[in-house]
């Protein structure tokens, strides 16, 4: 663990669960025990900096509970500035992540109401986004409730007033609103935020109508800097107005999907933070997003930077001695 010594460089506002996860491929239905851990998007982002030298910071509410204490413990053990609310009027939230077979994962939620859904711009610290490098927020945070929609938009434009670059996963869940809902939403986001991710059925949902890489020049058109479309196995591209560049994937043997889109922006907002190349970038995004792939867990496989360069050179020595 590597103390904050500073101001962190990356601000992450969002909703982090508890989370409970089967032991054996099968339903949930015979399943006879779970693990219990945690897992939020923009909390698995800020560890995923974390552990690529990059000192981030986290806020988000969780209830006066067990479960939220839990969510506290494991994020301060993973060295984050946790700045947590802690309401006692409602619960910590929690997922529940089944493998029914070998190739899929399921994952139910039980956040309705939920004390992390409360987040309110009023939970925003002073100074807290003004003296970050960068803000990151996802789409969860847009569509989980109104307060929390409104709580992630006072953050952007604090952010803007400061001169902060704002960061938006479009990170789409369709349990919180249908495509029609979501939508708009998200693209109101997207249109304020300097980097933008998605995959390419969530360019499609905020700009329809278009392929993803139409949708993503479409984006940057509008005065984003970076568009960043995330297409998994198959790699990733970057659209500027310079230009398009684009990585290949890494095809490696997945055991576990959930939390690799989150390991693949740690992997590029760490390179933005540290001067590397976009094409640079992207090599180390996809890395951590295919090691994150590798094991089970949201974020516990999440790497570090000697594990990245070891899985990107070949040639290194398999084995650490």
């Amino acid at each position: 663990m590597r103390p904050i010594l500073g101001p962190p460089r990356v601000v992450a506002v969002g909703e982090t669960m508890a989370l409970m996860r089967t032991r054996e491929i099968g339903s949930l239905r015979h399943a006879h025990d779970l693990t219990l851990g945690i897992g939020g998007a923009e909390s698995n982002v800020a560890i995923g900096l974390q552990r690529l030298g990059i000192d981030a910071s986290w806020l988000g509410r969780v209830g006066d509970d067990p479960l939220g204490e839990r969510v506290v413990r494991e994020l301060r053990a993973e060295g984050l500035d946790v700045r947590v609310v802690v309401d006692s009027t409602a619960p910590t939230g929690l997922m529940i992540k089944e493998r029914p077979t070998s190739a899929s994962t399921a994952v139910y939620y039980y956040r309705a109401g939920s004390a992390g859904s409360r987040l309110a711009p009023g939970d925003l610290p002073p100074g807290w986004v003004e003296e970050a490098d960068v803000l990151h927020v996802s789409g969860i945070s847009a569509l989980v409730s109104e307060d929390a929609r409104e709580c992630i938009s006072e953050a952007i434009e604090r952010a803007h007033s400061a001169g902060v670059l704002v960061s938006f996963d479009i990170n789409y869940r369709s349990a919180l609103a249908p495509c029609e809902v979501a939508g708009p939403i998200l693209r109101s986001f997207a249109e304020r935020a300097d980097l933008v991710f998605g995959g390419p059925e969530e360019l499609n949902l905020i700009v329809p109508g278009l392929d993803p890489a139409d949708a993503a020049q479409h984006l940057v058109r509008g005065g984003r800097r970076e568009v960043i479309l995330k297409r998994g196995a198959d790699g990733a591209a970057v659209f500027t107005p310079d230009g398009v560049t684009e990585a290949a994937g890494f095809i490696v043997d997945v055991v576990d999907t959930v939390g690799a889109g989150d390991a693949f922006v740690a992997g590029y907002l760490s390179g933005h933070l540290q001067g590397l190349s976009i094409a640079e970038r992207l090599r180390r995004a996809n890395a951590c997003g295919a090691l994150l792939c590798m094991s089970p867990g949201d974020w516990e496989s999440s790497p570090r930077s000697a594990e990245v360069e070891r899985f990107c050179n070949p040639a290194l020595d398999p084995v650490s001695r």
